[in-house]
């Protein structure tokens, strides 16, 4: 997958690519629904003998427009190209969303699109709008596709157990809720956190258990509510299970949120590395301990509970 920015009139696109299969959306958390429109897309441009394109924004458009009910991200930054480069498309255009383009009439946004990327079929989610107030609904898109020469194809919803479907708002919920369960079912992953390794107060190391800090993530970022979490760690030594304490340190007076990672069976600090920190259960809630004995004992039982909780889910 080769991505670029995009806030040009040049698509960044090879001069052989004269024409593409194209889908468009924040896409954040690239969850199961998301998943389904990208393989949709990667199989549509194999069938069509065409490159593929996802067309994304930076920031979300929420943010432009009505700052106040702009939500918390389920994936910023890196977090998301990884997903995304998974994927199997050919293109990521990453286009910058200002209130020039937020002013943009449906039909000038897919001409841009057409121009631009050399659309010659676009693939959009059922509950999709393109343009001013989302203006370019289902039926709005396949007359101006009629009209200015590309195909429109939609892609229904994919629903959870309970007939409702997947989206980011649900998602988001589950995260703030706690319910990290619901929300990796409808990710289709455990709900992560990506982040660099930074020097901490070395507190978990005279405990008998060591830490990896992460520094504080983007404050767009949705964190699931402050505990200890049983954790698997992608670190450039490989993955490690663990468990997380994500928030204060009461037992010592430390009110700052700190995000810290005791790893098991390994040893490193892998400082400025950057890891990905995948929640797979939360453990309890942040305590203040009498002293650091009671604290070694709670943690003792912790490690058992995030072992037991790592071994179910594999």
């Amino acid at each position: 997958m080769r991505e670029w920015v995009n806030g040009s009139a040049d698509s960044g696109l090879p001069p052989d690519v004269n024409a593409t299969v194209v889908t468009v959306g924040t896409f954040d958390g690239v969850h199961r629904g998301h998943r389904d429109v990208l393989d949709r897309l990667v199989a549509r441009g194999k069938a069509l003998g065409r490159r593929t394109v996802l067309v994304t924004f930076e920031p979300h458009p929420l943010e432009v427009v009505n700052p106040a009910a702009a939500p918390l991200m389920l994936t910023v930054g890196e977090e998301k190209r990884e997903v995304l480069a998974e994927s199997g498309i050919d293109y990521l255009a990453v286009m910058p969303f200002t209130p020039t383009l937020a002013r943009y009439a449906a039909q000038d946004f897919v001409i841009l699109l057409r121009d631009r990327f050399s659309m010659e079929y676009l693939l959009m989610g059922y509950d999709h709008g393109f343009g001013r107030n989302r203006e370019g609904d289902v039926e709005v898109l396949q007359a101006l596709g009629a009209r200015v020469g590309f195909h429109v194809e939609v892609v229904p919803p994919v629903s959870v157990g309970d007939g409702r479907p997947i989206s980011s708002t649900s998602i988001r919920r589950a995260i703030a809720g706690g319910d990290l369960e619901r929300a990796a079912h409808g990710l289709g992953r455990p709900y992560a956190l990506g982040g660099r390794v930074v020097r901490g107060a070395a507190r978990g190391r005279g405990l008998g258990f060591p830490t990896i800090n992460l520094a504080p993530p983007s404050p767009r970022k949705l964190l699931p509510p402050h505990g200890v979490y049983a954790v698997r760690v992608q670190t450039p030594g490989g993955a490690h299970g663990g468990m997380l304490n994500l928030g204060a340190r009461p037992t010592f007076g430390d009110a700052s949120v700190g995000i810290e990672a005791h790893l098991f069976d390994t040893s490193g600090d892998w400082y400025d590395a950057w890891v990905r920190v995948d929640f797979i259960a939360r453990l309890r809630d942040t305590q203040k301990f009498e002293n650091a004995a009671a604290l070694v004992e709670q943690l003792r039982r912790d490690e058992d509970h995030a072992r037991r909780a790592l071994s179910l889910r594999g």
